[in-house]
Formats: C-alpha cells, sequence, structure tokens
C-alpha cells in the first residue's frame, strides 16, 4: 500500500509533493488478498492489537462511490469543490466498472456509500439500476442523502433493488429554511425516519458537526437513542477545513473524546468509544449501546469478553436490515461453537442482571444504536500514517483512494477525462475520453478548465 512504510513519524503531515504524488490503489502485486493488506496496513501504521477489526473481520470500512457532483443544498462546511455545480454525471457504465472494481479489490459484503453531492439528483432508473449492480456483486449498498427527495416511493424503489442501508445528513450546515436549531431538526428527522419505517432498511443519520451545534450533540443522540427501534447507527462528524465550505477553522475543545462525552450525556451513559477499534484511533471512534425502557447501556462494558469474541466471530457476516436475523446468526454460531457458550451465557447472564428492572418494565424489548465518530482531516493537514491507514476510501476512475486525500485533491480526480471504451462492432474498437465538463467525448486525456459559473450556479466559498 503506497506511503504504509515503516518508520513514518506518528502526526507528521504529508507536503503538497507527497499529496500530489500519492496514488490511487491498485491489486497487489504479491497476490496479498484485501484482509492481508489492511492488516499490514495497520501494522505499519502502529493500530494492530487484539481489538482491531480493520484487518480482522473486515479489509475496509466502506468505499463510497460518487455517482454525482450536484447538491440541492448549500452547506457551510461542503466537502466539495468549487467545480462540482459545472462537472456531468459519470456514465453509468464506468461507475459499473468501479463497482466492479470494488469488489475485485475489498471482496464480498464491502460496504458500498451510493453518494454524492446528493445521488438522489441522478436520474432515478439509473440510480436504481447502480444499486442493483452493488447488491447483485455480493456487496452492501447504502444511499447517503440528504432526504429532500428521497421520497418513500423511491425508496421503496431502491429497497427491492438491494438497497441495505439509509444515510440521511441532517444538520445545521445545511441552513435549511424553517427551522433554527438542531433540536427543531429533530421534527425533520422524524420525517425521514417515518419514509423508511417498514422497508427493510437499515436507518442511518450523519450530523456535521462543528461551532455551532456543539452544544446540542447530546440531544441529538439522545433524541436517535430514544427511536433506536428505527435508527440503527447514527454517525458525528467532526468539521475539517476542506472543500468549499465557508466555515473554518475547528475550535480546539472540539475533538473526538469532547463529542463522545457529549454523547454520553445525551444517552445517560458513558460509552467505551474506540472498542472495538475501527481503523486508525485519530480517525474513528465506535461504540454500541443497548437501549432498554429509555436507558441506555454500553454493549462493549466487558472488553475481555468483546476482545475474544471479536477475535473467534471474524469472519461471520451479520444481517444489518434484520436485527432477529443478525441475533439468529450469533446465536447459530455460539451452538456450533460450544467451547464458547459458557462465556457467551456467562456475560448474557450479567448483563441481563444489570438491566434487569428495564427489562421487566419494558417486557424484555431491547434495541441497540450504534455511534460513529469519524475526525476528517483538513486538506493542509493530511497525516501521513492515518492516510496510510484509512478505513473509508473512494472510489476513482484510478482506484480507491483515501476519502480525506481525495478531498485534499478532488478537483485532480473528478475534472480528469475519463476512458471509456467503445465497442461499434467486433472489429472496430476504440478508446475515447468522456470529458466531464461537457458530458461528451474527445480523443486525448487532457483535462478542460473549469468553465465559469454564473452566480446563480456557485456555491460555498465560490459564491461568496
Amino acid at each position: 500500500m503506497p506511503g504504509s512504510s515503516p518508520g513514518m513519524t506518528k502526526g507528521e503531515y504529508m507536503t503538497p509533493a507527497e499529496i500530489a504524488a500519492w496514488q490511487p490503489l491498485r491489486p497487489a502485486a504479491d497476490g496479498r488478498s484485501a484482509l492481508e493488506r489492511a492488516r499490514a496496513a495497520m501494522q505499519a501504521t502502529g493500530q494492530w492489537h487484539d481489538a482491531q477489526a480493520m484487518g480482522r473481520r473486515w479489509a475496509i470500512g466502506c468505499v463510497a462511490l460518487e455517482i454525482t457532483q450536484r447538491c440541492n443544498l448549500d452547506c457551510s462546511l461542503c466537502y466539495l469543490s468549487e467545480s462540482a455545480e459545472a462537472v456531468k454525471d459519470v456514465p453509468v457504465a464506468e461507475l459499473y466498472r468501479r463497482i466492479d472494481e470494488i469488489r475485485a479489490l475489498y471482496g464480498p459484503d464491502t460496504d458500498v456509500q451510493v453518494t454524492g453531492g446528493d445521488p438522489t439528483l441522478r436520474r432515478r432508473d439509473e440510480l436504481a439500476a447502480i444499486v442493483r449492480r452493488i447488491r447483485e456483486c455480493g456487496m452492501r449498498p447504502a444511499l447517503f442523502t440528504n432526504g429532500i427527495r428521497a421520497s418513500r416511493d423511491l425508496l421503496a424503489e431502491l429497497a427491492r433493488a438491494g438497497l441495505v442501508d439509509v444515510a440521511f445528513h441532517v444538520d445545521m450546515t445545511q441552513r435549511r429554511r424553517g427551522y433554527d436549531s438542531e433540536t427543531a431538526l429533530n421534527a425533520l428527522r422524524g420525517e425521514y425516519m417515518e419514509r423508511a419505517r417498514g422497508l427493510g432498511l437499515a436507518v442511518i443519520f450523519n450530523t456535521t458537526v462543528f461551532a455551532g451545534n456543539f452544544a446540542d450533540v447530546p440531544a441529538i443522540a439522545a433524541f436517535l437513542a430514544a427511536n433506536s427501534d428505527i435508527v440503527s447507527f447514527a454517525s458525528f462528524q467532526i468539521q475539517a477545513d476542506t472543500g468549499r465550505g465557508t466555515e473554518r477553522g475547528r475550535p480546539a475543545g472540539l475533538t473526538p473524546d469532547s463529542v463522545a462525552r457529549a454523547i454520553g450525556r445525551g444517552i445517560g451513559t458513558e460509552l467505551s468509544f474506540g472498542f472495538p477499534a475501527g481503523g486508525h484511533a485519530r480517525c474513528n471512534r465506535y461504540a454500541m449501546a443497548l437501549v432498554c425502557n429509555g436507558r441506555a447501556y454500553d454493549f462493549y462494558n466487558d472488553k475481555d469478553f468483546a476482545t475474544r469474541m471479536l477475535q473467534a466471530m471474524a469472519g461471520l457476516a451479520f444481517d444489518r436490515q434484520d436485527r432477529r436475523k443478525a441475533a439468529a446468526t450469533a446465536i447459530s454460531w455460539i451452538l456450533r461453537h460450544p467451547r464458547h457458550l459458557g462465556i457467551g451465557l456467562r456475560w448474557l447472564a450479567a448483563k441481563a442482571w444489570r438491566m434487569r428492572r428495564d427489562l421487566l418494565a419494558a417486557r424484555g424489548r431491547v434495541t441497540k444504536i450504534s455511534f460513529f465518530i469519524h475526525s476528517f482531516m483538513g486538506a493542509c493537514e493530511l497525516e501521513r500514517e492515518r492516510v496510510a491507514a484509512c478505513a473509508f476510501m473512494v472510489a476513482t476512475a484510478d482506484g480507491p483512494i483515501s476519502m480525506c486525500l481525495h478531498n485534499a485533491r478532488r478537483d485532480d480526480f473528478v475534472l480528469k477525462p475519463i476512458r471509456l471504451k467503445l465497442i461499434r462492432s467486433t472489429a472496430d474498437r476504440e478508446s475515447r475520453y468522456w470529458n466531464p465538463l461537457t458530458g461528451g467525448l474527445q480523443a486525448e486525456s487532457r483535462p478542460s478548465a473549469p468553465p465559469a459559473l454564473p452566480r446563480r450556479r456557485k456555491k460555498g466559498r465560490a459564491k461568496v
């Protein structure tokens, strides 16, 4: 893997020349599997330990497939570039090729985020076809959207096409009319929940955390935990100086630790954030809570047991859409591995005893919600080892690359002409380059200069 050589200094920033030279991931010439590559990256960057999931349970956290650069919001912390609104949608054939490449590089059960821009601005039949292709490749498609055009009818169609997750991004950086606070936005979050209810989709909510809403993080966490019957995952993404957004300068007190404490205050219990680990510790923090009778409990409070199970069940895939199936998978595995049955029952008994009053009051009904904190890097503050250990990649025409590095060099990727193979007949084969600014074909790979956009189409810093 590029940049994963031993001896990297912790926290050392990449130079502009290094950023420009960093290349997307290609298949390993030594024949290593994706899991082996991930494990080697964790070892080279000092992130490998008994509770590390990357390289043990999965080869990559997720891969973003950007199917459009267009968006119907103008967020103050947008990661898109000033050129985004001029970029045409990538041809479906090229997206299919990228999907196939993701499958070849990372294998089945890879989480693929269908994102943008906002993917719902893509033609509906094309969006459904892209989701279907991901699912047919044995991977898990997730729709990442602001929800404006994600109607229940569209979500139902995408669920039939194989969609597994729907992630709604809602927060005050979007400056939506009629909502003057994060708590006011809970009404919109509730509306989006109901759109997805009963469709068999795992529902996720993304929140960008910045100075303007940090004080509201406890209230957001409490609201999402109270709706854990439908919400399975809540992601809090700390602001980063990148892209076309106008908000700049992360406050010194805004850190993964401070966000974790805020979530704990909101749900009324401290969670074991960062255990198990999911990639680099300075990038990602994960935790899970069980919710019973309105009270939250830390799922991973017994770290010895959790570490043992992580290692023993590393190759097991759980159904995120059906909690009963996920529980049945775990129970079936334990029955097939009776040596773990004793410690599993002791853990279950201890957990039930701790929750006994709430279990009685709720008649045994328990839901769960996972919390995730992601600390993206600024475009001018890319740490070598974090890029080398990245668990969040973006699919480009040349292969997957770290999301933070992609954001720092976004125009290099989205404005680059894409080579397409056109087959007119078996005897007539030729290559042409698709121009992302015109949507037409050209004979050369040379990019065009971004056109000057009219003010009504400018967004972010370009508009200001």
